[in-house]
């Protein structure tokens, strides 16, 4: 299948994120609350799916949740206990970037949990989540799915990207020698967790482009009509001569004209 160009990937978007704006308005008109869970390998391209679908959304309304490593209190603490602060309230949306399923991935495959922790936390899960729905929150979980040498091209990418070098770490070098593992990770946790009420959506990002499509019209078609009429704006003209902006004088402030 021949790559998007760029334009007609902007052409095939657009049309998607003005019906997300219209299940944002939805979603504050009717006080509903939306969570989605972004998972999959380093370079994946949850950052990059979730920033077409929160870019043109009220950061106010709309949160992106990307936690850092848990601190040592964190870790001392009931696991879910560091993600409900992050859950929306009424009209909200969360996306996360990564989530509580850190748990039963890097978590497990860098062996930074035992494998009682894991056990535990795959046969608490779907409790937890079922509280969430039950409760009324929205909830959709996808896993990004990226072949090994795709995803060592993204790495080279990055290395060579001085604005993508960010996006390296130690941990990702490590952890791109376990892709095995991680599958065989990734396999229990969906095995464990893929439920009635909360189930997993894969959805092939090989193609990042045509993934952030596929995605976003997944999420869309299964959430209810989300059509909200537009409350009506009165943009009257102002009185008298429109003014021109005033520039203090005080050195030495500078005044730059695009």
């Amino acid at each position: 299948m021949a790559d998007l160009k760029r334009k007609q990937y902007d052409a095939l978007l657009e049309p998607l994120q003005i019906e997300l704006a219209n299940m944002a308005r939805w979603l504050k008109h009717e006080g509903r609350r939306l969570v989605v869970l972004f998972e999959g390998r380093d370079t994946a391209g949850k950052g990059g799916a979730i920033s077409a679908i929160s870019e043109h959304l009220n950061p106010r309304q709309c949160q992106v949740v990307a936690l850092p490593k848990p601190t040592e209190r964190e870790s001392a603490q009931w696991y879910f206990q560091r993600y409900v602060p992050h859950l929306p309230a009424a009209g909200e949306i969360a996306l996360f970037d990564r989530s509580w399923y850190n748990r039963a991935g890097v978590e497990q495959v860098m062996g930074f949990a035992s494998d009682a922790q894991v056990k535990a936390f795959l046969r608490q899960t779907t409790t937890f989540e079922k509280l969430l729905v039950d409760d009324g929150i929205l909830l959709f979980k996808y896993w990004l799915c990226c072949d090994q040498d795709e995803q060592e091209q993204r790495f080279l990418e990055r290395l060579d990207d001085p604005l993508k070098r960010w996006k390296l770490s130690p941990i990702d070098f490590e952890a791109r020698k376990h892709y095995d593992d991680y599958t065989r990770a990734r396999e229990a946790m969906l095995a464990a967790t893929h439920s009635k009420h909360a189930p997993w959506t894969l959805v092939d990002f090989n193609d990042q482009k045509r993934g952030r499509l596929t995605l976003i019209r997944d999420l869309l078609d299964r959430l209810p009509d989300t059509r909200v009429s537009e409350e009506p704006i009165v943009f009257e003209p102002l009185k008298g001569k429109a003014k021109k902006e005033k520039f203090g004088v005080i050195e030495p402030i500078r005044t730059l004209k695009g």
